[in-house]
């Protein structure tokens, strides 16, 4: 069975070593992106099987990545999970429906919590 390829995109580019090190050895083919517009080019080229996204960047936004991505045919139904220490769900859940990301992760995260969210959100994408 082949990995199945995870997109992360954060600014905070330590942040972004350690999920990268912790799904590489979940198992998971990981890209690890710092900005908004190289996650759109990154997600275009290789299609991930799921994208785990800051929402809180400089130039563009989580929100801003996403809703692109939603535009796009080639990477409309990849399914995205916001990760971020600034907005919780009560306050953004309107924008995220809009914007097409399935769920938030609150920032300090357990990195046990992360990886289950992205398994029941691939076992989701499976069963449909």
């Amino acid at each position: 069975m082949a990995k199945k390829k995870i997109l992360i995109v954060d600014d905070d580019k330590g942040y972004l070593e350690e999920l990268s090190e912790m799904l590489t050895t979940a198992g998971y083919d990981v890209t690890a992106i710092s900005d908004g517009s190289a996650a759109i080019k990154a997600a275009q080229a290789t299609t991930p099987d799921l994208i785990l996204m800051d929402l809180r960047m400089p130039v563009m936004s989580g929100f801003e990545v996403a809703d692109r991505l939603t535009a796009l045919t080639q990477t409309s139904k990849i399914p995205v999970i916001a990760i971020t220490g600034y907005y919780t769900m009560k306050e953004h859940v309107w924008l995220m429906k809009f914007c097409g990301i399935r769920r938030c992760i609150k920032k300090p995260a357990n990195p046990l919590d992360i990886k289950a969210e992205i398994e029941s959100v691939l076992k989701e994408e499976e069963a449909s």
